[in-house]
């Protein structure tokens, strides 16, 4: 069987497939949240992304469908079932980029937030690339 690659930080790094974890790059992203760095990271289907305020997220760009890792650098817990072949996420809500407005509906609580001042710009080219 032939060795499956999977593309991390934009070029930089290449993850074999069978040790890839998900779990692991969440706490990646957590930590460079918690440093308040920006960061990209598109892995197959998913995006992460940090920011400078120290906020940090999963997104499935094809649903919308987000999961908040971080916010002023502190981690949230985020439920990932990781195995060798696949996994899943609990999604929490739905997400939208509107220009410079990244907007979140919480599936639970049912409130939307619209957040300025997160790289909207090169997250949505990084979508783009993703299925362009």
């Amino acid at each position: 069987m032939g060795r499956r690659t999977i593309k991390r930080r934009a070029g930089k790094q290449w993850v074999e497939a069978r040790t890839f974890r998900l779990a692991d790059e969440v706490r990646y992203m957590q930590r460079r949240a918690a440093e308040h760095a920006s960061r990209i990271v598109t892995i197959g289907p998913l995006l992460l992304f940090s920011t400078e305020t120290g906020d940090a997220w999963l997104l499935d760009p094809s649903d919308q469908l987000a999961a908040p890792l971080a916010r002023d650098g502190d981690p949230f817990p985020v439920v990932i079932k990781d195995t060798a072949t696949s996994f899943s996420v609990a999604w929490t809500g739905r997400y939208q980029i509107d220009g410079a407005a990244f907007v979140y509906a919480d599936n639970e609580s049912g409130s939307i937030r619209t957040i300025l001042g997160y790289p909207t710009q090169r997250i949505t080219d990084q979508i783009s690339n993703m299925f362009g």
